[in-house]
């Protein structure tokens, strides 16, 4: 373990990066350095904006300038620059499916995090500024399971990340998966409205009357001998909130390791699955530039096409 001592920054503040808390602020820039030194930096007077001491609360604004003090950090192995040069890194320029300079929209493969952590070296997120050095600006609009493939926002400037996250809260952004169930599903159950509660300690999802209200649609595709695929809309975010309704009506998703069958599993597994059938296929929501209407489709893997295919 060794220690690296920042350089001092001058960051001038634009419209984009206005009205942000100076804490919040700094602790992107620096992102390396823990929350408890941030705070100190502050506290003693070492960030100034505008050559002016300010307190962790001060909102930035436009025209602001922004002093960053040099911080002295125990830099771990884990901390080291995620290379560009790895397969699982280079492989997602391919899955990037829409770019502009306000949104990027990745398929994300099954088995990639959307973040780094819990033991795992590298997320999306991580990935993508590997890919992007000079973007100033990436952060996640929104999030999807490890397991679960296809459609993740990334914003690609603050106000972009402010405009769709509102989307979200307000309920406007439309999701649609795919998702392979086991059983013949009632084309009569389109609505699930059952509610969850997390357990914090194992992170497992339960139907829990004192828990938060959760609803998904639901709409049979494709009807198999013993299998149904179906589209899941969520209509509010909850943790394995699909995967968990699922199960809750009988039918576990395919693969599903925590709230699966494995006689299911072992089912699809004549059909060449041995993943998560789970895939965030479809998203509409409204452009935070342009305010016009978008509707991005993201494809499946052949794995997953193939399994359909066979199960006719």
């Amino acid at each position: 373990m060794s220690e690296i001592r920042t350089k001092v920054q001058f960051v001038d503040i634009d419209d984009d990066m206005a009205g942000q808390r100076i804490d919040n602020f700094l602790r992107n820039q620096l992102k390396s350095v823990p929350k408890s030194v941030v705070y100190r930096i502050v506290r003693k007077g070492e960030v100034r904006v505008n050559k002016k001491r300010v307190k962790a609360e001060y909102k930035l604004q436009a025209g602001d300038i922004v002093r960053i003090p040099p911080v002295t950090i125990e830099e771990k192995e884990s901390d080291a620059p995620v290379s560009t040069k790895l397969n699982k890194v280079a492989e997602l320029e391919s899955h990037i499916i829409y770019e502009d300079d306000h949104v990027l929209i990745l398929n994300k493969p099954s088995g990639t995090a959307v973040h780094g952590g819990s033991g795992l070296k590298f997320g999306a997120i991580e990935a993508l500024r590997a890919l992007r050095p000079d973007a100033r600006f990436l952060e996640l609009v929104h999030r999807i399971d490890r397991d679960t493939s296809g459609i993740l926002l990334v914003a690609k400037k603050r106000s972009a990340l402010r405009h769709l996250q509102a989307q979200f809260r307000e309920k406007t952004v439309q999701k649609y998966y795919f998702a392979l169930v086991m059983g013949k599903w009632k084309p009569s159950c389109k609505v699930v409205k059952a509610p969850l509660l997390k357990n914090e300690v194992n992170s497992i999802v339960r139907v829990n009357p004192n828990g938060k209200a959760s609803e998904t649609r639901f709409k049979v595709l494709q009807a198999f001998e013993e299998a149904t695929l179906v589209q899941a809309s969520p209509i509010t975010g909850r943790t394995h909130q699909i995967r968990v309704h699922a199960q809750y009506t009988g039918h576990p998703i395919a693969w599903d390791d925590r709230y699966g069958d494995r006689r299911f599993d072992a089912y699809t597994a004549k059909v060449g699955l041995d993943r998560l059938f789970l895939h965030a296929a479809n998203i509409i929501f409204v452009h935070p530039a342009t305010e016009k209407r978008m509707e991005i489709h993201a494809e499946m893997e052949p794995k997953l096409k193939k399994a359909i295919a066979q199960l006719k």
